[in-house]
């Protein structure tokens, strides 16, 4: 059963309650890791925010009811940072203030930037008050690149080997001539843009670039003048790296507007995308990810369908969307285990070249970069008889494709300055 402080943290995320004040005052026991969860809770991300809030809470609700880490809990503490860089960065000063050891973000590749180097500058000015960053989903290639940190470990595939499988999707599609890009216009955004340009150059330089549109981020609320530039530019495909509510009312528009084109995504699976979706997408959008839920049946992955019902039973308003929060904290508490310590700096060191098994094959950190290496799928909308739909419309993601972790791996200009 869950802890009464944990109940109450839920409840006041699903009030929609800030819980900055509250973390603030909050007293722990000295046999706690804090882990500080830092996205947005409000404003047009607040549901993007609010899932991945739950996840944490779920993950570390099952560590603690199987010992913890080295007999310590792990206590997952929300903060909203309303999607901003300097909201986030006054944040990391709280967290410092408190003594907590690890941060995690994910929503928003700007905010992931300020952080690190947040986190850099406070570690190198209190090296006995480090703190350690825990990427799950921001995807700016740049951070396991030129502005690789020691104290960064990311856990989601980045956006080059996305788009690595993605263009190699493209590339196999004969119907595939006129594509459309069309993405937020912030670092995540623009590094979409440039590398899928860069990709589709080398491996289908037939396909006409007929669009490449940046909007701002978590603004608009009607998409239907970018869609009607899409029709106009005469697009079959497109492709976009957007998500949460900027993902969902460019696909609902698209439908509105009868748009036929194939759509590339990141992040179609979930948070309200699918439902706005709806039948126009079968067979016509697709994702890539670490995972998807009919893939714990196709690959008889029991554990983890076992936690995808517990987690559904408990938060009917979602699905078990990221894996990936599962093996980060795996990973974080074999890193403690290996270490023999939470101190930052020693857990980093444990963690890097980490190997976990999972059903669908190895997942590494790897050393010279803090990248994560893991399988990705590619799934399509289907209206297939599949055991799991996905927001109860009838409709679920179906296997398309696997690319083995050892073909993700893109290389890295990383130089990195270890402690």
């Amino acid at each position: 059963m869950f802890r009464r402080a944990v109940l109450k943290k839920l409840s006041a995320i699903a009030a929609g309650v800030t819980l900055t004040a509250a973390a603030s005052t909050t007293v722990f026991a000295q046999d706690t890791i804090r882990v500080a969860y830092i996205d947005p809770l409000s404003g047009p991300f607040a549901n993007v925010g609010d899932a991945g809030a739950k996840h944490f809470l779920y993950v570390a609700e099952m560590i603690n009811e199987n010992g913890g880490i080295m007999g310590k809990d792990i206590e997952i503490i929300p903060f909203d940072n309303k999607s901003s860089p300097q909201e986030s960065l006054q944040i990391l000063q709280k967290v410092a203030d408190q003594g907590i050891q690890y941060i995690t973000q994910g929503n928003g590749s700007h905010v992931a930037g300020a952080l690190i180097q947040g986190v850099e500058k406070h570690n190198a000015r209190n090296p006995d008050n480090q703190i350690l960053f825990l990427n799950y989903a921001a995807v700016n290639p740049d951070f396991t690149n030129e502005d690789c940190s020691f104290w960064h470990f990311r856990f989601d595939a980045n956006a080059a080997m996305k788009l690595q499988a993605i263009t190699d999707v493209i590339k196999e599609n004969p119907e595939t001539k006129k594509l459309f890009l069309i993405n937020q216009d912030y670092s995540h955004g623009q590094a979409v843009s440039r590398i899928t340009k860069n990709f589709l150059a080398r491996k289908r330089p037939d396909i006409e670039i007929v669009g490449d549109v940046l909007h701002p981020i978590g603004k608009v609320k009607d998409f239907s003048p970018y869609i009607s530039q899409i029709q106009s530019s005469g697009a079959d495909t497109v492709v976009t790296g957007n998500w949460g509510n900027d993902l969902s009312l460019l696909v609902k528009a698209g439908s509105d507007a009868g748009l036929d084109v194939t759509y590339h995504t990141f992040y179609a699976g979930g948070l309200g995308t699918p439902t706005a979706i709806g039948e126009s997408g079968v067979g016509k959008v697709t994702q890539v990810t670490e995972w998807f839920e009919n893939l714990a049946v196709r690959e008889n992955a029991k554990e983890l369908e076992d936690i995808l019902v517990e987690f559904e039973e408990r938060y009917p308003e979602i699905e078990f969307y990221y894996l990936r929060v599962l093996r980060q904290m795996q990973m974080l508490k074999m890193a403690v285990e290996e270490a023999g310590s939470t101190n930052p700096k020693d857990v980093a060191y444990a963690m890097e070249g980490m190997n976990m098994d999972s059903p669908f094959g190895p997942v590494t950190m790897r050393t010279l970069d803090h990248q994560v290496i893991q399988p990705l799928y590619i799934s399509v909308f289907s209206d297939d008889y599949l055991k799991y739909d996905t927001e109860d419309t009838g409709f679920g993601w179906k296997y398309v494709a696997k690319i083995n972790a050892e073909d993700t791996a893109v290389p890295s200009t990383c130089e990195m300055q270890r402690p």
